[in-house]
């Protein structure tokens, strides 16, 4: 990826961020892959609110948080045509949810299902997205230090059948996060 997208994100998400009166608790980058097809994302998290805690016991609690991201998808198999390359946005925003220690470290679960734009349907290898709106749902497992945090994922993208072809993408997802 260009440093100049990157520096772009960070703008991007730093905007948002004033935008939407988002407190950011940590910020994060994840690397994707999927049949014919890598991605690199750049996001922002906000924990919901104190009183959002459901089932505590035993040093556990179920919570989450709010994710705002902005991902490169490089394609690598466009319209079908080895070697056609062609670069991909994705602006995302998903409320996650997360089975976590109350301290917030060490291992955990999560699950999300959020809403994304792409930059253009996507056809590649095979496979077609034909909205630029897109459902971006995953589960993950992780474990958080201190400071930092490092998780896997796997993520589908779907328009959730509002129009065809509609065949998703699947990810597999690398993160890692620093929390402020």
């Amino acid at each position: 990826m260009h440093v100049k997208k990157l520096f772009a994100t960070a703008a991007a998400l730093l905007v948002a961020q004033s935008a939407f009166a988002f407190d950011v608790n940590s910020a994060y980058v994840e690397y994707g892959s999927a049949s014919k097809v890598r991605m690199v994302r750049l996001g922002a998290t906000q924990d919901f609110k104190p009183e959002w805690s459901w089932f505590n016991s035993n040093g556990t609690h179920l919570t989450g948080y709010w994710d705002a991201s902005v991902g490169f998808w490089e394609a690598r198999q466009w319209n079908n045509v080895p070697g056609a390359k062609k670069n991909i946005i994705d602006v995302g925003f998903t409320p996650v949810f997360r089975f976590e220690n109350t301290n917030k470290k060490g291992f955990y679960v999560e699950g999300g299902i959020g809403a994304h734009v792409l930059s253009r349907t996507y056809n590649n290898n095979d496979d077609g997205l034909s909205t630029a709106f897109q459902f971006g749902d995953h589960i993950g497992v992780g474990y958080v230090f201190d400071k930092w945090e490092v998780a896997a994922k796997l993520q589908h993208f779907s328009n959730g059948g509002i129009k065809k072809p509609n065949s998703g993408v699947d990810y597999v997802v690398l993160k890692a996060s620093y929390r402020y």
